[in-house]
């Protein structure tokens, strides 16, 4: 019997630019301690080996540091390590694997071919079949020369490859770096361990992409978990669990609100926002100003307490009133300026520039009623 741990898509390096500098490192820093997690989660669960199915990393021009972080986040695991180049980190002649092997921090261990062949593991009674990619993208399934990539009799054939499994991805993706669907079966592979595709995915019952193990999207595609796979003998049908190992919670919230009661719903669902969340919070509709009020001062919170929270009400009108008008202090021209704005706030050609430039002219007059 052999236990595998597969992963993939762990891109080392990435950078999250659409969030607050002190969000963004933790974000980044949460990339390491997944890898970390994953080498003492295979030596607590006694695996003979880690398969990691390309996208190591997120860029070619990652730091020397970065590159021996990534290697000695292995160490808690001592088994073999197989991992492959993906369309992130191809096995270019220059490439950060290169870089990798002059910086002598890859152990021995670890195995990166680069290029297309067998990984041959005879203690473990396993054959690893490797596809690395080695340019960003190519329209040729590289997959292929698996039918003919020969095996000592009786070894366990198992793929491993990164890349998308034509016309099975629950979305459309990038076209290149094909896969055929059937490509288990024609290799005559016992498990074919997939990255690309971020989220945990069962293509048939010996193919499997694992998904990336600390979330990094707001799509709800099941991403935070590796794969521990059982081959009972050449020919089994793998056992697969799906083990959790990501830290943060990654969230798309799309509200409609229309109602103060909806905005008072959303509000007390914000309160159960905490460190491990990352929300995006998408809010369209319309609501009254002490709503909107309300609606904010939760916001506020939520982002106080949670990893990262990042606000859309670019679909959002205020529907301001006579009396919130008057508790403003708007009269005359400025009330006239007000019920312009928010008749305009219907126009989908100025309902943007409408929706700032009223909530710009509510903050100014609270700010000129509270001056002394």
């Amino acid at each position: 019997m052999t236990h595998l741990i597969h992963t993939a898509d762990w891109q080392i390096g990435r950078q999250y630019g659409q969030f607050d500098t002190d969000d963004a490192a933790m974000l980044a820093e949460a990339r390491y301690d997944v890898v970390a997690r994953i080498a003492a989660l295979a030596a607590e669960r006694h695996a003979d080996a880690v398969l990691v199915a390309g996208d190591v990393f997120d860029t070619q021009a990652v730091s020397d540091r970065t590159i021996r972080r990534l290697f000695d986040a292995l160490s808690a695991f001592t088994g073999p390590w197989v991992m492959i180049a993906g369309n992130h980190d191809a096995a270019l002649a220059d490439s950060v694997w290169s870089r990798a092997r002059q910086l002598g921090c890859i152990g021995p261990n670890v195995h990166i071919p680069l290029q297309p062949g067998v990984v041959d593991l005879p203690t473990l009674n396993l054959a690893v079949l490797a596809a690395p990619l080695t340019q960003r993208h190519t329209y040729d399934d590289t997959t292929a020369v698996f039918d003919t990539l020969e095996t000592a009799p009786g070894r366990l054939r198992v793929g491993l490859a990164h890349g998308s499994i034509t016309g099975r991805l629950p979305d459309s993706v990038d076209s290149a770096n094909p896969i055929a669907v059937d490509r288990a079966s024609r290799s005559r592979l016992d498990y074919l361990a997939l990255g690309d595709w971020h989220g945990c995915l069962q293509i048939d019952a010996r193919t499997w992409y694992a998904g990336t193990p600390e979330p990094d999207r707001f799509r709800a595609n099941a991403s935070g978990s590796v794969l521990d796979v059982t081959l009972s003998g050449p020919g089994a049908e793998p056992a697969v669990a799906i083990l959790p190992v990501g830290r943060y919670r990654w969230a798309l919230w799309d509200e409609s609100l229309q109602l103060s009661s909806d905005a008072e719903s959303l509000a007390h669902r914000l309160q159960e926002i905490d460190a491990e969340d990352v929300l995006r919070l998408e809010v369209a509709g319309q609501l009254p100003l002490e709503a909107w009020d309300a609606l904010q001062d939760a916001v506020a919170r939520a982002m106080a307490r949670s990893r990262a929270l990042l606000l859309d009400t670019d679909g959002l009108s205020l529907a301001p009133d006579a009396e919130d008008l008057l508790t403003l202090g708007a009269s005359g021209y400025v009330s006239e300026v007000a019920a312009q704005l928010q008749t305009l706030q219907d126009d989908p050609a100025q309902a943007a520039v409408a929706r700032q430039a009223l909530r710009l002219l509510v903050q100014f007059q609270r700010e000129r009623t509270a001056a002394p």
